[in-house]
């Protein structure tokens, strides 16, 4: 090691150093500083970028901390490793860690000159990049950087290490995925990518040329911004090229006559510049959660952005564009509302997309956020929005699969106040008095009629016959998060805040023919090695018997047919389809979700200020029909041209008749009431 120490330490001091410098070391100093660093270099693979891919192969988006991707040396064009070889180390397949020859004249050069021209080998540079990148601290960066003979020496005899366990073709083939090509190109296989819009293997003479000239300075010679330092240094490479005889001469000099050529494409990192931003982001904080990833969050994201991962979601960049413009011509990105849409398959819970009107960014004037206001926590950092009348889905699925039949029918005046101690929640405790009030119509109605029409005191009896917790229990084993504390009467009605997501999910449960299905957003993982990291298989839990799922359908389908709220706004879809509209209190927000036996769809556009705290909307007075369904309808009619004709399955029980009894059917007392609020509307 001493001798090591000493003779490296003669032969680097000249090339680092003027002669004049030469004197204030000593080989004895050289040694001590050797001995003091650490002699192994570390097993550490270099980040690779990740991809997140649609259902159908497309991309939506990268993530990376170095935008590289490693590729085997026989996929990388001769042309490619002669250039960076003529340029840089012509001599490396015949000489070992040190090249003598080349240090000995940058010595005689440096000492002749007072320069500090270099002698490095390729082997010795792949050790100084390793280093480098493997630095995590400020002082591990400067250690690595720093010119002094310990760290030259270091990296020599770490050098020679590699030689003895690596290949020459090995050692290139790293050297060439690890080097930094400027502008963000980090290995061949970015560089080829980002100048030229090739593969490696697909490089021609004086591309090669144009990448080999970066390494010595990337940001120097930078194409983009310094096309003639660029081009000269090119000229250079294919001059040097033509005396080695890489190139004939002829070749070199009509090749040093043509223009850069560059074809730049654009590897933008994460998800803000997506077609697909947010559901993007979706994925991004679902694969955060993913324990196949890490033990942790940091974990998780550190291996998204270094893994070199392949994600394929479910999203459907059809379908995506659909909502995306729905949205976008509904509700502009700095209105005092904010517009969302999720579409999830039903009998998978495969989510095909989710879309904002507010857009990714931090221009809060533009109405940039990066709050997702379509999913749910811990996927986002929004609480969600009430869900108005939506939510009388669950009464009707609590109803049925109780065995209570669809013409199961009540008195349903314009107004009502239930007494205390007709709801009980899921601790059993009595509930206070509940005022409720139609929007709509009034007068006497059944499952069809009350569902249809949105009659308030009809669901709010029909919660009271059912029961309050298990009309609750129904929401959540459909995937809403209800907290105990909104386990009330007024819960029929959409008091609880959640997504369109989640909506959505619910909604599918019943076209699925009663299997609720988790929300996915990816389908698989795959490693850089091409192996399956983590593959998704459905969660699904049956919830309702296929029965009571084809009477909720033929129920909320007269919601799309003539005469429904929905088809007189147009929302009539080619493809048989159903939906619930829902508006709460004051129009905060309005909602509209439907479904096809292939698709479920949920849109809503609510009241928010800046950082989406709800409000009402503009004006007060608006409902779900008339406001989400618009929307939704927009969506849905593109997406329509992409689902089957399948039909639902048939009820086992037949629209009744509705006839207004004399009496109501075991309906509670109804003495008038006068709530504060204006009611929720259909």
């Amino acid at each position: 090691m001493l001798r090591l120490a000493a003779i490296g330490g003669l032969l680097l001091a000249g090339i680092i150093a003027p002669a004049a410098a030469l004197g204030t070391y000593t080989f004895t100093r050289a040694a001590d500083d050797i001995m003091s660093l650490p002699l192994t270099l570390p097993d550490s693979s270099n980040p690779q970028t990740s991809r997140v891919l649609a259902a159908d192969g497309q991309l939506i988006a990268y993530f990376f901390e170095e935008n590289r991707q490693d590729v085997p040396l026989e996929q990388i064009a001769p042309v490619m490793q002669d250039a960076i070889l003529a340029i840089e180390d012509h001599r490396f397949y015949e000489h070992g860690a040190l090249d003598v020859e080349g240090t000995i004249r940058a010595l005689v050069n440096n000492s002749a000159t007072g320069s500090t021209q270099g002698g490095s080998t390729i082997t010795q540079q792949l050790v100084k990049m390793t280093l480098l990148q493997q630095a995590g601290t400020d002082e591990e960066k400067q250690a690595a950087t720093e010119e002094t003979i310990a760290r030259k020496v270091r990296e020599l005899r770490l050098a020679i290490d590699m030689e003895q366990e690596f290949s020459k073709d090995e050692i290139l083939q790293q050297y060439l995925n690890i080097a930094y090509f400027g502008d963000g190109a980090y290995g061949i296989y970015s560089a080829a990518s980002h100048y030229f819009s090739v593969t490696p293997d697909q490089l021609t003479a004086q591309q090669a040329a144009m990448l080999a000239g970066l390494v010595k300075n990337p940001v120097g010679f930078d194409p983009n911004v310094y096309p003639e330092k660029a081009l000269q240094r090119r000229n250079t490479v294919l001059a040097v090229m033509g005396q080695q005889g890489k190139l004939s001469e002829k070749e070199s000099t009509d090749l040093q006559a043509t223009d850069l050529g560059l074809n730049v494409t654009e590897y933008p990192n994460g998800c803000v510049t997506s077609s697909a931003a947010f559901s993007c982001d979706y994925v991004t904080q679902y694969l955060l959660q993913e324990p196949a990833l890490g033990n942790t969050v940091d974990e998780r994201r550190e291996m998204l952005k270094r893994g070199g991962l392949t994600i394929k979601s479910n999203i459907d960049l059809n379908m995506q564009g659909a909502i995306n413009a729905a949205v976008a011509d509904h509700v502009a990105p700095t209105d005092s509302a904010i517009g969302a849409m999720a579409l999830v398959e039903p009998g998978t819970g495969k989510v095909r997309g989710v879309a904002q009107s507010r857009p990714m960014g931090t221009d809060r004037g533009a109405g940039q956020s990066y709050i997702n206001f379509a999913v749910s926590k811990p996927f986002t950092e929004s609480n969600g929005f009430q869900a108005g009348s939506t939510f009388k889905m669950f009464t009707l699925a609590a109803a049925l699969e109780q065995g209570l039949p669809v013409s199961t029918g009540f008195n349903s005046p314009a107004r009502m106040t239930i007494p205390p101690g007709t709801y009980f929640d899921c601790q059993d405790r009595g509930t206070s008095k509940f005022d409720v009030r139609n929007s709509t119509t009034s007068g006497y109605t059944n499952m069809y009629t009350g569902m249809r029409l949105s009659v308030n005191t009809y669901f709010a009896q029909l919660e009271a016959k059912v029961g309050l917790c298990p009309t609750v229990t129904m929401a959540r084993s459909m995937g809403i998060t209800v907290p105990e504390n909104q386990e009330v009467p007024s819960f029929t009605l959409g008091v609880t805040d959640t997504s369109v997501l989640d909506m959505a999910a619910a909604y599918a449960t019943a076209a699925s023919g009663g299997l609720y299905c988790k929300p996915q957003p990816v389908s698989e993982i795959v490693g850089p090695d091409g192996e399956p990291v983590k593959t998704y298989q459905p969660e699904c839990t049956r919830v309702l018997t296929e029965e009571v799922s084809a009477q909720i359908n033929d129920i909320t389908r007269g919601l799309q047919e003539p005469g429904g709220f929905g088809y007189s706004r147009g929302t009539g879809l080619s493809v048989p389809s159903a939906a619930k509209t829902g508006t709460t209190t004051s129009a905060k927000a309005v909602w509209y979700v439907g479904y096809t036996p292939e698709l479920a769809a949920a849109a809503m556009i609510a009241g928010a200020d800046a950082d989406g705290v709800p409000i009402a909307l503009r004006g007060g007075n608006a409902a779900g029909s008339s406001v989400a369904g618009p929307m939704w309808a927009d969506a849905m009619h593109v997406i329509d041209d992409f689902l089957s004709p399948i039909e639902f399955a048939r009820p086992p029980q037949g629209r009744p008749s509705n006839p207004a009894p004399p009496q109501p059917t075991q309906a509670p007392a109804a003495p008038p009431a006068d709530p504060a609020a204006p009611p929720p509307a259909p």
